[in-house]
């Protein structure tokens, strides 16, 4: 039988599902290619009868501020996008930063929800509905949300671990429209930060990663190209947030096995998929060596510290002579998230053999004039990400800077070696004024 026609009761088009939205509610919608589009699409529409709509998420291709939108509908995201990176920093919206992922933290402190809504895959033959490429948070947001709606995707994939949900905890069906399919607009890496990423991942895999050891790969231009200079390794274990391009075909030469991992072992292990090519996420569909688990899980300090061996890998956006390191702001503006980076940095550098390592090209051309990545001190009001004493290393195209057990001193030393030649001469001289070298 049809799911439709078991589960009929359940069943609405989109349009009736759009309509149980009233005024002065909460709604969750998921993050990245778990947004019900072709929901958000239809409740957007309906923006001149409504007003006073919290729409919470954590990383969306849909703007609900568009054609009048912020109008009827308040957005709450915990991380920025080119796609509400203004309404963010002009104050149409609201930024709520996580970092704790926690379970009982998370359900203790985050804004109660009237309804949540992601996409899905249909009840299999027992009831079970899939999260597809994308848990992320879903599961426990479920938790703190009244109501349920599933946005249908006959194409969503299915794989182990805490990826599913029982159609008993849904309240509403309703089908997903391809049409309606939206990717996050991010900028393809420049040849420039392609040819530094070249030279850092080789540096990092090369130079800091060792066989048997436990890895996360944090989003970003540089960390994200890894999984493809790992070729030489042996018996690595993948225990992340985001599986990105590459990680398959490491399982499935046999590069990546789990096989010295102390948690989730034999397994490689993340909460969702994000800019994989097609033929890589078919290949995850009941892959038998990957598990998809909610960030409350992934993203759980104490259970990532019990990994030893665990190398963490994050970028930055400015790290300053010290080792702070901000992922998320630009002075005042934010630009997008902290996410799990605090914790997987913490993890790495407590973990026994482990480390915590941060990517970054040592300069941008931004307006047309070079900038060092490496500054004396972060800018007034930068957010501080993760803390100088949460990471040993720094890498640049210039070579790897090491911070554990280094004076702020070395440190200096250290990070000016890895700077942009343009700015070694000027950051001495800052240095020597402001940490009194």
């Amino acid at each position: 039988m049809d799911w439709r026609e078991k589960y009929a009761d359940k069943f609405k088009s989109v349009d009736e599902a759009a309509v149980l939205i009233e005024s002065g509610e909460s709604v969750y919608t998921g993050m990245v290619n778990s947004v019900p589009l072709t929901f958000s699409r239809v409740l957007h529409a309906r923006r001149e009868e409504l007003s006073n709509v919290d729409i919470y998420y954590h990383l969306a291709p849909f703007d609900w501020t568009a054609n009048g939108g912020g109008d009827a509908f308040r957005i709450h995201t915990s991380f920025a996008s080119p796609v509400d990176r203004v309404t963010i920093n002009t104050g149409q919206g609201e930024y709520l930063p996580i970092g704790n992922f926690d379970r009982g933290h998370v359900i203790q402190f985050h804004p109660p929800l009237d309804t949540g809504v992601v996409l899905m895959s249909p009840p299999d033959e027992n009831g079970y509905m899939s999260f597809g490429q994308g848990l992320w948070l879903n599961k426990t947001m479920r938790q703190i949300s009244g109501r349920w709606f599933a946005e249908v995707d006959e194409r969503a994939i299915r794989t182990y671990g805490d990826n599913y949900l029982h159609i008993s905890e849904v309240d509403v069906l309703f089908e997903h429209d391809p049409r309606d399919d939206l990717e996050l607009p991010i900028r393809p890496r420049d040849q420039e930060v392609e040819d530094a990423a070249n030279v850092v991942c080789t540096l990092v895999a090369e130079e800091l990663i060792n066989d048997g050891d436990c890895l996360q790969f944090g989003l970003g231009d540089v960390s994200a190209a890894l999984p493809v200079f790992l070729g030489n390794r042996r018996e690595l274990g993948v225990q992340t947030e985001l599986f990105g391009g590459g990680i398959i075909d490491l399982i499935d030469k046999g590069i990546v096995t789990g096989s010295q991992k102390q948690m989730g072992k034999g397994k490689a292990v993340g909460a969702g998929f994000a800019q994989l090519p097609p033929d890589e996420l078919a290949r995850a569909h009941l892959h038998p060596e990957i598990e998809l688990w909610d960030f409350c899980d992934t993203d759980d300090l104490r259970l990532l510290i019990q990994n030893d061996s665990y190398k963490t890998i994050n970028n930055a956006l400015q790290i300053d002579l010290t080792g702070q390191v901000t992922a998320e702001t630009f002075g005042t503006t934010t630009f997008s998230g902290p996410g799990g980076q605090t914790v997987f940095a913490m993890a790495g550098a407590y973990s026994k053999g482990g480390a915590s390592i941060i990517v970054v090209p040592s300069s941008s051309v931004v307006d047309g004039e070079r900038k060092s990545r490496i500054l004396p001190t972060l800018p007034e009001g930068a957010m501080t990400t993760v803390p100088r004493t949460f990471v040993d290393y720094v890498v640049t195209e210039q070579g790897i800077a090491t911070l554990t057990g280094k004076t702020v001193r070395q440190r200096v030393d250290e990070l000016i070696s890895v700077a942009h030649p343009d700015f070694k001469v000027d950051l001495q001289k800052q240095a020597a004024s402001i940490h009194s070298l």
